[in-house]
């Protein structure tokens, strides 16, 4: 008999916002959900994983999955218990004594819960982690009115664990109304459900707020180091960040030869592993010939967020004699914030000179070396 793992991920996920369902986005490198299918696929005592979700998410699934090996992918229904219902109906083949069903919107989970829960399992027909209340609880409409006692209260997390038998059972006799946990239907069926010790880092994403404490939680600080030169010609125009200066030479290349964002564009594509700006866009391919290079930045803070990652900081610095920078450093610095979606406290320009020495001391090009940190 084996010990199945039930993860629901079939949530719309309005209250949380982004461009899909909080399961499937990025969170430390891989989807919310796919966390959850690692700890169980991870786990020496789960055999068979199960996941549940939406109509219309097999897309979504497919590419937050990848190539782990789950048993199946199950199409839930309206209310939480219809899609737990469904998941349990697609493990009754598998020959499971024991399932632990979890709502992947709560992607830390430990090995430790895991096991706590299996153990107990032997005692109880099921177990839910849970922590006690420890802050202040109190009635409330505009005003603040009597506290609640506390003593007792436990906050319940999921996974929470079953004897199949039980909790198929449970759901089959249930009649009263939704469902906000498997616990209180075993409860109802007649079940003693017992407690163990819960994780804080098993908190559930509700909120946009949520996910954004979830990235703080697993973000790696990488930093990317981008280096470029062009050649100065008179007549051409100059730009640089973003901006075009008034100068009587600009810089030669094949595209805009923005000097300043290919540098920022390469620290990018450096801190996150994608190679250079040429790899990219390459200047053999006339598509790009006069290309703005705010397009080229905007493809590498797209890469960025593609992989749930966040611009934490770049700063950038031209090596030159001519055009002076500092009338125009606030500028730039406000337009390389823009293009990246950042605030301008951000982004840092700096310039400087080689005391005549060199290419860039004779007037013949411009440098631009600039350094990027990511939270990934």
């Amino acid at each position: 008999m084996s010990i199945a793992a039930l993860i629901v991920a079939a949530g719309k996920g309005d209250r949380a916002g982004g461009a899909v369902p909080k399961q499937f986005a990025p969170l430390g490198g891989k989807a919310v959900l796919a966390h959850s299918v690692d700890a169980f696929l991870a786990h020496p005592d789960i055999d068979v994983t199960c996941v549940v979700i939406g109509e219309n998410q097999q897309d979504l699934a497919r590419h937050a999955l990848g190539d782990r090996a789950v048993a199946a992918i199950v199409i839930g229904g309206a209310e939480r218990q219809d899609s737990v219902r469904a998941g349990l109906s697609a493990l009754a083949s598998h020959g499971v004594s024991k399932v632990l069903i979890h709502d992947a919107a709560r992607p830390f989970l430990s090995a430790e819960v895991i096991n706590r829960l299996i153990a107990a399992l032997d005692k109880s027909a099921g177990v839910v982690p849970a922590l006690p209340v420890v802050d202040t609880l109190a009635h409330g409409h505009g005003t603040l009115g009597d506290t609640v006692d506390r003593s007792g209260l436990m906050r319940i997390q999921t996974p929470q664990a079953f004897r199949f038998d039980a909790i198929m059972t449970s759901h089959k006799h249930w009649n009263g109304g939704i469902a906000t946990d498997d616990a209180q239907m075993a409860r109802a069926a007649g079940y003693e459900v017992s407690i163990v010790e819960g994780d804080a880092a098993l908190e559930k994403i509700t909120h946009s707020p949520d996910l954004s404490r979830a990235h703080e939680s697993v973000a790696t600080v990488r930093t990317g180091l981008g280096f470029d030169v062009h050649r100065l010609e008179r007549g051409k125009e100059l730009w640089l960040c973003g901006i075009k200066l008034d100068h009587d030479f600009g810089l030669a290349g094949h595209s805009d030869a923005d000097v300043a964002l290919h540098a920022v564009v390469d620290a990018i594509l450096g801190a996150i592993g994608e190679g250079d700006i040429g790899s990219h866009f390459p200047p053999s391919d006339p598509k790009w010939k006069g290309a703005a290079s705010s397009v080229f930045v905007d493809h590498a803070r797209a890469l960025v967020a593609s992989r749930g990652g966040v611009i934490d900081y770049v700063d950038l610095t031209l090596i030159c004699e001519a055009p002076k920078i500092g009338p125009h450093r606030e500028r730039m610095r406000a337009r390389l914030a823009e293009m990246l979606c950042i605030d301008i406290g951000r982004t840092s320009v700096k310039a400087t000179t080689t005391e005549g020495l060199g290419f860039t001391g004779r007037g013949e090009g411009i440098a631009a070396q600039a350094i990027a940190t990511v939270r990934m």
